[in-house]
């Protein structure tokens, strides 16, 4: 005859490895967001942001180096910069080994989770062996390499603690329908945000410098490949063949907004009214910042504010994909 015990023991220890599991994925998400805006800081920082003289410094230090002249020695807020972003993520890869014992390490072993840890651990790994080639790196592949794995590491974090949340007794059922959309807007989104990337590493942030139009007749497919390097001219702060990139980046932000309108629109009308007020909040504040940057000349510190956002906005989407939490079955 079996003993009840057993049974309740186990569930009791899968349901405190999933507490645990759902702590520290919402660490590791905030590591992550920290340690994506640190790279943000440095990325845009390299370009020229904030640089003075400004406009004629923008681009100076890659075409510095296109010259053959040594990298420019990093000021003191770089390097510091630098320095907490090593450690940080470090500290990051400390945890996910931890998240990646807990979920697999015990019986019964977590798989659904698990999986996601090793996700997490592949996309550290991933973008520490990146690291040793990102500061002196004149490809935008470098650039979205590194950008596309922090927002990744960012989402299956977020996704992760979603996931291992306890069940909400307010909450109320999605509908079938929403789930999908959120994940196309999450893809939209992410598209976007290389192409932001890719308007940063290809120097191109001066290529539009007006609301109303921007010239594409200098710009060429080519800007578009992220293993060609960008070949600015030495007399001008800008890229002219990044046009192209720009207006694509421009009319991302419309598609953005076709998306994710009608995704709060739906999720207000299910019962996510949270979630729908902040989709909204978030998509106006990224509107704001967006002609903040083109009419105030590239501010560092809203080109900044525009890469967090964006990463606020696509855990907001996540969490309109994330199922129930399965404490419930422990």
């Amino acid at each position: 005859m079996h003993s009840p015990v057993a049974p309740n023991l186990s569930a009791s220890s899968v349901g405190k490895r999933l507490t645990l599991l759902h702590r520290m994925a919402w660490i590791c998400a905030v590591f992550v967001l920290v340690i994506t805006s640190l790279s943000a800081f440095l990325r845009l920082s390299k370009a020229g942001l904030g640089c003075e003289p400004w406009p004629q410094c923008y681009g100076q230090e890659l075409r510095a180096q296109q010259q053959g002249a040594e990298p420019a020695q990093a000021d003191t807020a770089t390097a510091v910069a630098r320095l907490a972003h090593r450690v940080i993520a470090s500290t990051a890869l400390l945890l996910i080994l931890v998240m990646v014992m807990t979920a697999l390490a015990s019986r019964p072993a977590l798989w659904p989770e698990g999986r996601m840890t090793l996700w997490l651990l592949f996309l550290a790994l991933f973008l520490a062996v990146l690291g040793r080639w990102t500061s002196d790196a004149r490809l935008p592949a470098v650039t979205l390499g590194n950008l596309l794995g922090g927002f990744a590491m960012f989402a299956v974090s977020v996704r992760l603690a979603l996931t291992t949340a306890a069940p909400s007794s307010t909450a109320s059922p999605a509908p079938r329908r929403l789930a999908p959309w959120a994940w196309l807007g999450a893809a939209v989104l992410m598209a976007q945000v290389a192409l932001g990337g890719m308007v940063s590493a290809g120097q191109a942030g001066l290529s539009c410098p007006e609301l109303g139009g921007c010239d594409v007749s200098a710009g060429t497919w080519q800007a578009l490949n992220p293993w060609v390097e960008p070949q600015t001219d030495a007399a001008q702060p800008h890229h002219p063949a990044g046009a192209l990139v720009h207006v694509l980046h421009r009319a991302g932000s419309l598609l953005v907004v076709a998306v994710l309108l009608p995704l709060a629109l739906l999720a207000w009308r299910s019962g996510r009214r949270s979630s729908a007020g902040l989709i909204l909040a978030l998509l106006g504040v990224q509107a704001a910042l967006g002609v903040a940057l083109v009419a105030g000349g590239l501010p560092l510190s809203m080109a900044l504010a525009h890469n967090m956002v964006a990463a606020l906005l696509l855990a907001v989407l996540l969490g309109l994909t994330a199922p129930p939490g399965r404490r419930s079955s422990t």
